[in-house]
């Protein structure tokens, strides 16, 4: 363990954090919500917003997947994702919707350095994100697909979207 220069939840805790938060929009899935904690950990996100019929920790299948992510990483619920966009923006966040959509901009053609805070929505897992939600934002992000599907399931959108912020925004 040693050899992975792993921190301690108090050394995650006082690390400097990638400044971005990650918004969970009504996910049904425990095992989702789980594997988006332990991506979040994986690169020290700001935070996490989990809201509207979200699941919240503690749940034993959330942990299945989280494996101690939901004490790490800092998450806090909102029973309205506006609530939780509302928020955001009065604390400074440029708010983006993962979502296929007209305008949408490509992931791979984002510019988030220009950007000192951001915060992304996750939506559900059958609807995506709310359209009202969707409104609220600043544009939408999508995820490059040329397959037939044109669909991710969450987690694996999850990973792709903030690594690449990950990328743009952190060294290395």
């Amino acid at each position: 363990m040693d050899e992975l220069n792993r921190k301690t939840v108090d050394e995650f805790r006082e690390a400097e954090k990638t400044p971005v938060v990650v918004v969970l929009d009504n996910i049904r899935s425990m095992h989702n919500v789980g594997s988006v904690f332990r991506t979040s950990d994986a690169f020290l996100l700001e935070s996490m917003y989990l809201c509207g019929y979200t699941p919240q920790p503690p749940h034993r299948d959330i942990h299945k997947t989280a494996l101690g992510a939901t004490e790490t990483v800092h998450w806090q619920y909102f029973a309205t994702t506006s609530g939780a966009v509302q928020q955001l923006r009065s604390e400074g966040y440029h708010i983006f919707a993962i979502e296929q959509a007209e305008n949408s901009v490509a992931l791979n053609s984002f510019p988030a350095k220009q950007y000192a805070k951001v915060a992304v929505i996750f939506g559900n897992e059958v609807s995506g994100v709310d359209a009202e939600v969707i409104g609220m934002s600043d544009g939408c992000i999508e995820i490059p697909q040329l397959g037939m599907k044109h669909s991710l399931n969450i987690s694996v959108a999850a990973g792709i979207v903030l690594w690449e912020l990950f990328k743009q925004l952190r060294t290395v």
